[in-house]
């Protein structure tokens, strides 16, 4: 049904007069969310709240409180019985704000009418101080992306410098790091009873700051005690044996306690929880969201929801492992699936959506085709330590059959009222192109590979190769360069028998670490061969806690500790970039130029032979148009539209680019 049929109380209340609206004079636990109010399941603080609510608390949320001027946002709604929560957004706030280059980005994805000017840097930090400043004896407990992110010593990109965890720089009593549904309910229940939250110190998934004497249980030898803060400003290479050991214990089933020093006192990581059940994920979907933006916002676009509005998260987690990504730091490597009955309750909601026109723009999750996959033998899985599943091979204990994948689609698009249901999340073609021992998932995987591309495809399906390089696609954690060719050719293949003229869609990064000039380079070459004039493009942004980023402010693999370069300065990550556009005109003397200094002068005839001289090119998008029908800006709901990729080439961070649904909490 439409926003219209819901009342202010189906929302969770966000103003005091909601509150009365209620009946209630006081509540439980009070949100303070970066993002716009978004009553739905791929927004955290919805999420965290319809959870609590669930559990029997009284929740509130304040969504983008005003931090300038007297503070009346922070204490409109009071005291809350139990404590503060801050969630602050789907995305890292830096992330969000700015690109690569560090400008400014066009729009804020998660604010009204996309507006810059309705959260701060570093929200988690100047909400904590405000609150704490208003309310100092009520406990602060930090969430969401970018206290999960910031849970240990990290390099952060926009300061340019090797930061504690954010609990030294945030007044705040706790980080709840992942997703947060299992901690935050668990820890209302014990505050509820009358601990004291200094006093919370074995709660699994969060993180607190200690004296050593302090430390439940005193330090033990089951404890992996990190490098302190201190040693790695002086050593980096320090800093990345870390991540090394900060990676392995979030994609472990039982996990170590972590400890870091810092300023005299420890940072304590405790393990996180065991992955959800289908059942507990289910719960989760299931809550009574309405679908739709707090009606405060009457009239005005959130372009976050814009793009997921009519979408489904079908899974949890992500054993891809790629090396730029955060998934396996926030959510980690092991699948949770909801069930097929959950999944089609959800649809039939969206089905009932005044303004749904029959098609979904997704069914899908962090990567598309990892649904119901795991481990055959769960007893290895528990012991392993790899981040990744499929690289530097696929695992032989994987279970890659895409055949509930297949009957989950199928299901769909049998409801009434469903015309097509497309994948706008990313897919792993390396999983497609497996050969497993197992001749019928093998068969399962042909039958899926064309079943999506005949059916889910909206005119152009976009795949992530990210580079050419298979020295760069290795660091990467990326499948080689030729799994991309051999699925070009089935894709080809198929589009030719069905009659179909569908476009694939290749996503690249530049100036990821071990990335060379003469590697951009003959991706331009490579690239041109394919005939793809690239739009999906982007200059690799440091994230918090990833294997790239600390590869590339430490100098070293983590894994190895062997020397990798990266390109840092604006002008080598300009050099590196401008080879995406080799068909522009004003780039080629620039290219010229740079081709020669790298001595490959060969590769300029093998870029501009038969073109005109410089000024006289002009180039055509080589790929036909799409096929398939429907609005071309709802090709994919995760991905920045192709019409502004191609105008402006704009970034979208790496993280972001598997799904901005994938419900960073």
């Amino acid at each position: 049904m439409g926003i219209e049929n819901y009342k202010l109380t189906d929302f969770l209340p966000t103003t005091k007069k909601e509150l009365e609206l209620r009946g209630w004079e006081e509540v439980d636990v009070i949100l303070f969310s970066a993002d716009a109010y978004v009553d739905h399941p791929s927004f955290g603080a919805a999420v965290i709240g319809r959870t609590l609510e669930a559990a029997g608390f009284r929740v509130a949320i304040v969504p983008q409180p005003d931090w300038h001027g007297d503070y009346r946002d922070f204490k409109k709604l009071g005291r809350p019985r139990l404590f503060f929560g801050i969630a602050p957004g789907c995305m890292d706030s830096m992330v969000n704000k700015y690109t690569a280059a560090r400008r400014l980005r066009s729009e804020d994805a998660y604010s009204p009418d996309g507006r810059h000017d309705m959260r701060p840097e570093y929200p988690t930090i100047v909400y904590a101080k405000i609150l704490k400043e208003l309310f100092p004896d009520v406990p602060v407990v930090l969430g969401g992306i970018e206290a999960s992110l910031r849970r240990v010593s990290h390099y952060d990109y926009w300061s340019d410098s090797l930061k504690k965890c954010l609990l030294c720089y945030s007044p705040a009593d706790m980080i709840t790091y992942g997703m947060g549904e299992k901690v935050t309910i668990e820890l209302a229940r014990r505050l509820a009873a009358g601990e004291s939250i200094r006093d919370i110190r074995d709660l699994p998934q969060t993180v607190y700051l200690s004296r050593e004497e302090d430390i439940i249980g005193g330090i033990t030898d089951h404890d992996i005690v990190l490098h302190s803060h201190e040693e790695c400003l002086k050593n980096k290479k320090a800093q990345a044996e870390n991540f090394k050991n900060v990676e392995e214990q979030s994609n472990m089933m039982h996990a170590q306690r972590l400890l870091q020093g810092v300023d005299g006192r420890y940072v304590v990581i405790n393990p996180p929880y065991p992955p959800m059940t289908t059942e507990e994920l289910d719960a989760s979907f299931d809550l009574p969201y309405t679908r739709y933006p707090h009606p405060k916002y009457k009239g005005k676009r959130i372009p976050a929801y814009e793009m997921i509005k009519f979408s489904v998260n079908i899974h949890r987690g992500c054993f891809g492992g790629c090396a730029f990504c955060t998934i396996s730091a926030h959510q980690g490597k092991f699948i949770t699936c909801r069930s097929k009955e959950s999944i089609l309750r959800e649809v039939k909601q969206i089905i009932q959506m005044p303004d749904f026109k029959g098609n979904l723009s997704d069914l899908g999750g962090p990567s598309a085709n990892m649904y119901g996959m795991s481990g055959k033998n769960k007893n290895a899985c528990e012991k392993c330590r790899r981040p990744s599943c499929v690289h530097p091979q696929i695992c032989p204990n994987l279970n890659t059959d895409h055949s509930k994948l297949l009957d989950i689609y199928r299901s769909v698009d049998a409801l009434p009222g469903i015309k097509h249901s497309y994948i706008g999340s990313g897919v792993r073609y390396d999983l497609l192109l497996y050969k497993s021992k197992d001749e019928a998932s093998n068969k399962a995987a042909m039958e899926y590979t064309r079943e999506l591309i005949t059916r889910h495809v909206s005119g152009r399906l976009k795949v992530a190769p990210e580079h050419t390089s298979d020295r760069v696609l290795y660091l990467m954690r990326k499948p080689s360069f030729q799994q991309f060719y051999e699925f070009k050719r089935i894709f080809d293949r198929i589009n030719r028998e069905e009659g179909l003229r569908q476009q694939i869609i290749p996503y690249f990064i530049s100036s990821h670490p071990g990335c060379q000039e003469e590697d951009m380079a003959e991706l331009a070459v490579i690239t041109k061969g394919l005939d793809f004039h690239l739009e999906q493009v982007q200059d690799f942004t440091p994230t918090p806690l990833t294997n790239a980023t600390e590869t590339w402010y430490t100098g070293y693999d983590p894994y190895t500790l062997q020397p990798v370069f990266s390109a840092k300065t604006p002008k080598e990550k300009l050099a590196q970039r401008q080879f995406f556009f080799w068909y522009k005109p004003e780039e080629r003397r620039g290219i010229e130029q740079s081709l020669r200094r790298i001595g490959r002068p060969d590769l300029i005839a093998k870029l501009y032979s038969g073109m005109a001289p410089q000024g006289g090119y002009r180039p055509t998008y080589g790929n036909p148009k799409p096929a398939g029908g429907g609005n071309p800006k709802s090709y994919n709901p995760n991905f920045n539209n192709d019409h502004s990729r191609a105008k402006h080439h704009s970034e979208e961070p790496q993280e972001e680019k598997r799904g901005r649904h994938h419900r960073h909490r």
